[in-house]
């Protein structure tokens, strides 16, 4: 039972647009399925990472949220506006050059982004930290470790499948999208983390 739930719990829980989507999605225009999957995966495994943390009690040794907040966010927003330019520079400068995948290399760099993305917003700490309550208060998880082995693994699969299906979906039209289209879809991404970073930083103020 708690193994459902956990799936059902990571896969909603990936789908809110949120700037590890749009970057997932930028990463498959950009390049190939490949790469956005691999952001995708980075993503999942950071999921069962944290809910891992989260579950076996742990959590609160590495990281005094109340304390950390601010700074994560300033380095979230830092990230975010880097991301946002670079994209809307790689908007200007692209071009098929005969292929959509504009002959990119296979590089790791879509994981780096997603993970600098991830480890400096705050509030996904607080996400798995409350998961992992609500679940252990209401009795739908044992105590122990294999329990929660499971539990995180299922929540990462569930976050897994709905990135497979995104990724799916992009590389799919990508061949039908013209290069004008591209990078429209291109800018409209890199204005919409540049917005994300505004956002974050204001927060850091309020």
């Amino acid at each position: 039972m708690f193994v459902l739930v956990g799936f059902l719990l990571g896969f909603f829980a990936a789908v809110p647009v949120g700037p590890v989507n749009i970057y997932i999605i930028s990463q498959t225009l950009k390049r190939d399925f490949f790469h956005g999957m691999l952001a995708g995966l980075t993503t999942a495994l950071l999921d069962f990472s944290y809910c891992l943390i989260a579950l076996i009690g742990f959590f609160h040794i590495s990281l005094d949220l109340t304390k950390y907040s601010h700074w994560l966010k300033l380095a979230a927003g830092a990230i975010l506006l880097f991301l946002g330019i670079k994209l809307l520079h790689d908007a200007y400068r692209f071009k098929f050059n005969g292929n959509k995948s504009n002959n990119l290399s296979r590089s790791p760099r879509p994981l780096l982004g997603v993970l600098f993305l991830y480890t400096s917003n705050p509030s996904l700490y607080a996400f798995w930290i409350g998961i992992a309550g609500a679940v252990t208060a209401h009795g739908l998880l044992k105590d122990g470790l294999w329990p929660a082995v499971f539990f995180a693994t299922s929540c990462g699969l569930g976050a897994l499948l709905w990135y497979f299906l995104l990724v799916r979906f992009v590389s799919h039209y990508q061949s039908k999208i013209q290069e004008k289209t591209f990078k429209k879809m291109l800018y409209l991404l890199g204005g919409l983390l540049i917005a994300f970073s505004i956002f974050t930083f204001v927060s850091v103020v309020l």
